[in-house]
């Protein structure tokens, strides 16, 4: 054997290869979690759909276009069990992003498990269970900011204790890049939440002092990669780097090994383009690579979006493409073989150094206000997320930043992958939603109504006294209460929040090019129609990715329209209500979930029906050319997607929708 050979170090075990996946049902779900196992798939990365994440049950009015669209619908333990059914629980390492309802979520796993004769200490995996964010990017928050955190602490204090090889939350900086984070403030954000998790818990009286190191160690994170490959690579240096430094100098934690950043990730989403999607596959490679490459700071979990995200819900062939990337990274190159290629690097170290530094002051200032919840209460990161996303919508509608295939290299031929009779996409059968419903109200009929609602008295009981509600979630679990039941009895005790939009105190000075022109058109648009021109911008449904509405609401308000804009989580009465009240020129509708066609038609048949059929709507999203179809047929006066990036231009069209639809202002 050659010395080469015998000094080099042992090859090191992947990370855990996870697609982020579930559609329609739990049956249909379960299936599509076998295939892609016996594909090599190595963890389960379950996406849960929007009436689930958000408390309510399929039948609520709410969830009306929104199930199984997103994700899987999991309404009680019956869901649990056939969602993994034939798959042993105590074999899986299992991931489950679910927040406002990760107590719940949790319970239903626990007592599926307990179904299976598994012990709970034997389950391995993460519940996200990570409010903060969801605040400042997701929206799938449900309580305020005090009673979600003691939900948290719940979790931690629980998990630690009974389920110890249990992730009990995963701070979860992916959803703020896709808000537009710069590197250092998803490093500053990301670690003001943990801190203010793990304060929470110290403070709380549920861990004694002298097992918060194990609390340490058992927090996770899941991070975001973009295209910006060293910057990004750098960014989990700095990670590693800050969190040893905060286990080690706020918490006291002299184990390493409790120190260690240990995290998972799905590479950026928000770039994928719906223009030339064949270049996505590319995007995905590189942005693995920036979590992968650094051993001392290489990702414990992996999970890869498909190259038609930006087009619709993926395929199973299009995971099944994700994952053989993975696969053919850590298996057939020499990637595991090696130590830190980056150690030594001074390139590499000035970068980790100056992204510390800015990440320290950015914290200091958080710190300064009073922690994480005192800057969403101020709206300080939302406004600061809302403003670093407009300056990258600007730079990309400038040209500035280049974005193949998009703003430059745009001739192309027609993409073969999309020229199938399903458009390159999967589109979730319509009759998911009233499956579902069916299956929700026969369980209700079946269960033992009144163990149900003894089950839910403790709950409330326990929540009200302020004792950890896991034992009592879980006895509601076995009593077969649904996820809308344990979610009412919480909004009962707890009420409910609306977060600060970031949109009105948000200010960026930058050029925008036909901005002045638009600007100009909307004055002479508004003199002659005697007031200013006013747009709503509404969210409808449970969709919570706001980051295009409020893009919508910055340009326009900068164009000189008076903007409505609410936030998210608002029924098509209340938006209709709204256009009437407010007596708006236009209404803009953003849907990101699949649900834009029961959506919209309800919105545009409430219209019609206040004869309010000279007010313009326009509607984005991911939206397919078949839908947009409908929707234009349904009298809808534009459809936007994720192609359409040019804002100005955008705001040009609607003062012709305005101008076009007023005869006082011809």
């Amino acid at each position: 054997m050659s010395a080469e050979k015998r000094d080099q170090p042992p090859r090191d075990q992947p990370w855990l290869f996870r697609t982020y996946s579930g559609h329609s049902s739990a049956a249909a779900s379960n299936q599509l979690y076998r295939t892609n196992l016996a594909r090599g798939q190595t963890g389960l990365s379950i996406a849960f759909d929007l009436p689930t994440q958000t408390g309510y049950d399929a039948d609520h009015p709410l969830a009306k276009g929104e199930v199984g669209k997103v994700g899987v619908p999991v309404s009680h333990l019956g869901d649990m069990l056939t969602l993994f059914d034939g798959l042993p629980l105590d074999q899986m390492n299992t991931s489950m992003t679910i927040n406002a309802t990760a107590p719940w979520l949790l319970a239903l796993y626990i007592a599926a498990a307990e179904k299976q004769g598994v012990a709970r200490a034997a389950l391995q995996g993460t519940v996200q269970n990570d409010i903060i964010k969801e605040y400042l990017s997701r929206g799938t928050y449900i309580f305020p900011p005090k009673p979600s955190l003691k939900l948290i602490t719940d979790v931690i204090s629980f998990a630690y204790r009974e389920v110890p090889r249990w992730n009990p939350t995963n701070v979860c900086s992916y959803h703020l890049q896709e808000a537009g984070a710069t590197p250092v403030q998803e490093l500053a954000y990301a670690l003001a939440t943990a801190v203010c998790v793990l304060d929470g818990v110290r403070d709380s009286g549920q861990v004694p002092a002298a097992d918060l190191p194990q609390v340490v160690g058992r927090i996770s994170f899941f991070v975001n990669a973009g295209l910006k490959f060293i910057t990004e690579l750098c960014k989990m240096r700095a990670f590693a780097e800050l969190w040893d430094e905060i286990a080690r100098e706020r918490y006291g934690v002299e184990d390493p090994k409790l120190r260690r950043f240990r995290y998972g990730v799905q590479v950026n989403s928000l770039g994928l383009t719906e223009q030339q999607p064949e270049n996505n596959v590319y995007r995905i490679l590189l942005e693995m690579l920036a979590v992968t490459l650094s051993k001392n700071a290489r990702a414990r979990a992996v999970q890869l979006p498909a190259w038609n995200e930006a087009l619709g819900l993926p395929r199973p062939w299009d995971q099944q493409w994700s994952l053989r990337l993975q696969q053919i990274v850590a298996f057939e190159t020499d990637l595991l073989e090696f130590d830190d290629i980056f150690d030594g690097s001074t390139v590499i170290a000035e970068q980790v150094e100056a992204l510390k530094r800015d990440a320290r002051e950015e914290l200091a200032r958080i710190d300064a206000m009073g922690g994480a919840v005192a800057a969403i209460d101020s709206s300080y990161m939302k406004q600061r997320l809302v403003e670093s996303n407009a300056r990258r919508l600007a730079a990309i509608e400038s040209g500035q930043q280049v974005v193949v295939g998009v703003n430059k290299f745009t001739e192309s031929a027609p993409s073969p992958l999309t020229a199938g009779s399903d458009g390159g996409f999967m589109k979730v059968d319509e009759a998911a939603e009233s499956e579902q419903i069916e299956r929700l109200r026969a369980w209700r009929t079946a269960r033992d109504g009144a163990a149900a609602e003894a089950a839910l008295q403790r709950l409330e009981s326990d929540a009200r006294s302020g004792a950890n509600i896991m034992e009592a979630s879980i006895a509601c679990a076995h009593a077969g209460v649904t996820t809308g039941e344990w979610g009412a009895c919480l909004r009962k005790v707890f009420g409910e929040y609306r977060a600060p939009t970031g949109v009105a105190r948000a200010s960026v000075e930058i050029s925008r090019g036909d901005i002045g022109k638009v600007r100009g058109r909307v004055d002479a648009l508004s003199k002659r129609l005697g007031r200013r021109i006013k747009i709503l911008v509404g969210k409808p449904g449970l969709d919570g990715h706001s980051n295009g509405a409020e893009q919508i609401a910055v340009r326009a308000r900068d164009a000189g329209m008076e903007v409505v804009y609410e936030g998210i989580r608002l029924t098509p009465a209340e938006i209709v209500n709204a256009a009437l009240e407010e007596g708006v020129h236009v209404i803009g509708l953003s849907i990101l979930s699949g649900s834009h066609v029961a959506l919209v038609d309800d919105v545009m048949e409430r219209l019609k029906k206040l004869g309010l059929v000279d007010v313009p709507v326009v509607v984005g999203g991911i939206i397919p050319p078949e839908d947009a179809n409908r929707l234009l047929a349904a009298g809808v006066a534009r459809v936007y997607t994720p192609k359409d990036y040019d804002l100005n231009t955008i705001m040009d069209q609607i003062v012709d929708l305005v101008e076009a639809r007023r005869p006082e202002a011809a």
